[in-house]
């Protein structure tokens, strides 16, 4: 689960260009959006279709699930790891 973690944390930091944080820099179990990287609506959105082109994985975009989801780079990884093909 580890390297997914590292995987998605990489996935992000090139999706947003986060430019000055590094994949170390990300605690898997912080909040993503709000507080933690303090990522936005749009964010979701474009991080939600670089998960659904590199997983092969599909999200509703108005599920209180799929927020859950959202919550950290931990609870994405085990979706991910859930629900790839």
């Amino acid at each position: 689960m580890q390297s997914l973690e590292l995987e998605i944390k990489t996935l992000i930091i090139d999706v947003l260009n986060l430019e000055d944080i590094k994949p170390g820099d990300i605690d898997s179990t912080a909040p993503l959006f709000v507080e933690g990287l303090g990522l936005d609506s749009i964010d979701a959105l474009e991080l939600g279709l670089a998960l659904h082109k590199r997983f092969a994985i599909n999200m509703s975009t108005d599920s209180t699930e799929t927020r859950t989801h959202f919550g950290s780079v931990q609870a994405l990884a085990a979706f991910v790891a859930k629900n790839r093909k």
